[in-house]
Formats: C-alpha cells, structure tokens, sequence
C-alpha cells in the first residue's frame, strides 16, 4: 500500500515536473512504473517510522499529512542527479516530521498506538538471589 498515487504527486509537484524526472528519453511522458516504484519506497519508509508508535496498516483514510510526506520522500527520490534546494529541504522536513512522529512528539489522530508505545520502562529480572531474611 503506499501512501499516495501518481495523482498526489501531480496536483502539488506538476505533471512536467514528474516528466522530467521519469521519462529519461525526452523528459515528456510521465513514467508511471518509475513514479509507483519510489511512492513504493516512500511509503515503506514511512512505515518504518510509523512502526514504532502505530498498528499498521493504518486504517483509512490515509491522514493528509502522511500523503505530503510520501510526495515530498518520492520526489526527491525520483531526482537521480542533484536535485534543487528546495526538493532537498522538503525531504529532510519531511524526515524531520517522521522523526517526530516516531517518537511521539507528532501525533496521527486516526492511527491506532502500538501497545509498546506508551513511552514507559518495564523492567524484568530474575527472582533475587540474596535477601535480608535469608541470614
């Protein structure tokens, strides 16, 4: 599942944009496969991140945020050479916002938290060995 389609990718980035970075021939068809193949890696990404506080899959709808962050990981994936400034600023505040996510300090509100994600210590030990009563 990823979290946004070559559509997402379209209405906030442009469709020349996506040509030029996938058709490697005349940079003026968009190349569907190569635009599926980094929102796939875009959304594993995100999962990674996700995994730490959340149940996935997450239910849908997917949270709009999520979707932005996809587009923003995925297009600059999608640069092969150095991409611009701003496409690289995007990307790390997109890693930033997962980072973020991970450890609680953002939340996603129609996300179910993990169980292990109370942010709690459980410590477990072996019964004692030596006691005061044991003299």
């Amino acid at each position: 599942m990823t979290y946004a389609t070559q559509s997402d990718l379209i209405a906030r980035f442009s469709e020349q944009e996506l040509a030029e970075q996938t058709d490697r021939v005349n940079g003026a068809v968009v190349d569907a496969a190569v635009v599926d193949r980094e929102l796939l890696y875009a959304s594993a990404a995100i999962d990674g991140y996700l995994a730490a506080r959340y149940v996935l899959p997450l239910p849908s709808p997917v949270p709009d945020l999520l979707i932005g962050l996809c587009c923003d990981l995925a297009r600059y994936a999608l640069y092969t050479d150095a991409a611009p400034e701003q496409v690289r600023d995007r990307y790390k505040d997109a890693l930033s916002r997962l980072r973020d996510i991970a450890t609680g300090a953002l939340r996603l509100d129609a996300a179910t938290p993990s169980a292990g994600s109370s942010g709690l210590v459980e410590v477990v030990s072996s019964e004692r060995l030596f006691s005061r009563g044991a003299r």
